[in-house]
Formats: structure tokens, sequence, C-alpha cells
């Protein structure tokens, strides 16, 4: 490992985040929070995470969702202090590890299955 890889893991340490496994087709709820002024308010932002890019500090994904009708997709910094929290409320069985064809798709053919869980984990679950 070398240097700069060496502090962006220092650096990841001390920030501290509690970040869960989340994967392309998940649907999340990403709290930002929002200045207004003076006053400093969380604002969720909930729908399927369609691209992840991992990159140590500079990590990110893009989350998107439909609002009115209309298609938006908002990319988050993942080690941004803008992020209160993010929640993940659904696994999504995909086999791709980018979603763009999604932007195409509106509807029933936009819709993700969900991701059950197999066998393995429901026994690591029980013991």
């Amino acid at each position: 490992m070398d240097l700069i890889q060496q502090l962006e893991q220092e650096e990841i340490a001390r920030l501290g985040k509690n970040i869960p496994e989340f994967a392309p087709g998940d649907t999340v709820v990403v709290n930002v929070n929002v200045v207004e002024g003076t006053r400093k308010r969380a604002q969720a932002y909930e729908g399927v995470v369609i691209a992840r890019r991992n990159r140590g500090l500079n990590s990110n994904f893009i989350v998107r969702k439909i609002s009115s009708g209309e298609g938006v997709e908002r990319t988050f910094q993942l080690y941004s202090p803008l992020i209160a929290s993010i929640e993940v409320k659904r696994r999504g069985d995909v086999r791709r590890a980018k979603l763009y064809y999604l932007r195409e798709r509106s509807g029933k053919s936009a819709r993700i299955k969900e991701k059950l869980p197999t066998r393995r984990a429901e026994a690591k679950a029980s013991a």
C-alpha cells in the first residue's frame, strides 16, 4: 500500500462513518443535511442505487427516484459530511453493476426483483 492509500485509509477511519453494505439495485434512504439560512435539517432522499463507484475516500453512488412522474438522479459522495445516514430499505436482485438501462424504462419494466435471503444466510442468523 502506497502512502496516499494509507493516508486515505487513516482519514476514513478518522471519519468513523457507519455505512451499511449496499449494492446496485438496493432501495436506500439517504438523509442529507440541508442548510436553509441559519437552520439545519435532514432531508430524506429515497430511491434505487443504480451505480456505485468504490475509490476509497472518493467513493460515490448514484440514487434514482421518480418524482412527480419525472426521473431524478442524485450523486452522493460516500464519506461526505453532508450525509447524515444511509438506510437500506430493500435488497434488489440484479445481474449488473451499473443499472443505467433503468433510465430508458418506466413503470413495470423498471421494477427490480427483491433479493430473498439464502439458506446459508438464514443458517448463520439462527446459529
